[in-house]
C-alpha cells in the first residue's frame, strides 16, 4: 500500500458504505490475484486462451457508453457487514482510479473514476492490492455522481495490456462506423431450386433482424465445386455477395445470433426435397460462421 492515502481510513468507510448503498449492482469478479506479501504486483494481461472473446467484448462495448484504461490509485475494503451477498474467500473492493486513457464516452469525466469491484482474497485471507494496476472498464456513469461509474457486468473489468488494448480499440472503432449491421433476430422464407444439372442449386434464405433491416443468405452449389455463399445487408440480393470476414460486426451478427436450425415456418415450398437442400445449406452457413464463442459473457 502506498504511504501517501488520498484518503484516511475514516473517510474510507464512509466512502464504503455509501458504494454499498448506491452501486452494489457493479460488483464485478476479477481473476484470483497472488499474494503480494505487501507489495503491489502487476497483474497480467490474460493469456489467449482465457482472454475474452471477440463476441464478449463487442458485447461490452455495445453496452457500456464509457470506457476507459485506468489505474488503481486507492482502495478501501468493504466491512463484511456492507457486503452481506458477498460469497466466501471474496472481498468486495471500492476502488479509486485515474483515467488513464477515455476510449468512449458520451460527456467528459475527470481524471478520477471510482468503482465496486469484488476479488478473491489471498491465501492469507486478505484483500489483494490492486494499487498501481491497470484495467479496462466497460461502466455507466452514475447519474447525479460526477466521477462515479457503474460497470456493465459482473465482469467488464479487465486487466489492461498491450494486446487487450488493442482489440478493444478495434472493437470500438467498429461500432463507430456508419453502418453498423443488424442483428439477426431468426430466418424466414426459406426457398432451394435445382438447376439444370444434377447437384447444381441455390437456396435463398431471409433473416429477420430486430430493426427490420432487410438481410439475406445465399447458398450456391455447382457440380465439382465446393459450395459457394454469402450475405447481402440490404434490399438486394447480390449474386456475388461473399461471406462476413471473421472478428467483424456482420459476422458476430449472425454467428452469435441466428437460431441452430430453420423453422418450419420460414419454408415457401412444402417440396420435401426442397427443403431438405434448405436444412443442409442453412447447415452449412452455421459451419462456415463458425461458434460464438463467449468466456465473459
Amino acid at each position: 500500500m502506498k504511504n501517501d492515502k488520498r484518503f484516511s481510513d475514516a473517510l474510507k468507510l464512509t466512502l464504503t458504505a455509501l458504494a454499498a448503498a448506491a452501486l452494489p449492482a457493479c460488483a464485478a469478479s476479477l481473476p484470483s490475484l497472488p499474494g503480494t506479501g505487501g507489495a503491489p504486483q502487476p497483474q497480467a494481461e490474460l493469456p489467449e486462451a482465457q482472454a475474452p472473446t471477440y463476441a464478449d467484448l463487442v458485447t461490452f462495448a455495445r453496452a457500456a457508453p464509457l470506457v476507459a484504461i485506468v489505474t488503481v490509485d486507492d482502495q478501501a475494503v468493504f466491512p463484511v457487514e456492507r457486503a452481506p451477498d458477498l460469497a466466501p474467500g471474496r472481498a468486495r473492493l471500492y476502488l479509486e482510479s485515474l483515467t488513464r486513457n477515455l476510449l468512449t464516452s458520451p460527456t467528459g469525466v475527470g481524471e478520477s473514476l471510482t468503482f465496486v469491484t469484488d476479488v478473491d482474497r489471498d491465501a492469507d485471507g486478505d484483500a489483494p492490492d490492486l494499487e498501481e494496476q491497470d484495467f479496462i472498464v466497460f461502466a455507466s456513469l452514475v447519474p447525479g455522481r460526477p466521477g462515479e461509474v457503474q460497470l456493465v457486468s459482473s465482469r467488464a473489468i479487465l486487466a489492461a495490456g498491450p494486446s487487450i488494448e488493442e482489440r478493444v480499440r478495434r472493437v470500438l472503432r467498429q461500432l463507430a462506423a456508419a453502418d453498423s449491421p443488424p442483428t439477426a433476430t431468426g430466418v424466414r422464407d426459406v426457398i432451394s431450386v435445382p438447376g439444370n444439372l444434377a447437384g447444381e442449386s441455390e437456396t435463398q434464405m431471409f433473416v429477420e433482424t430486430a430493426r427490420g433491416a432487410p438481410v439475406s443468405l445465399s447458398v450456391v452449389r455447382r457440380p465439382g465445386q465446393q459450395p459457394q455463399w454469402g450475405v447481402s445487408f440490404g434490399e438486394i440480393v447480390d449474386s456475388a455477395a461473399r461471406p462476413p470476414a471473421p472478428e467483424t460486426l456482420e459476422w458476430f451478427a449472425l454467428a452469435c445470433f441466428l437460431p441452430r436450425e430453420l423453422p418450419e415456418s420460414a419454408f415457401l415450398q412444402a417440396d420435401s426435397d426442397a427443403r431438405q437442400r434448405a436444412r443442409a445449406d442453412y447447415a452449412f452457413v452455421l459451419e462456415e460462421l463458425g461458434r460464438c464463442e463467449r468466456r465473459f459473457t
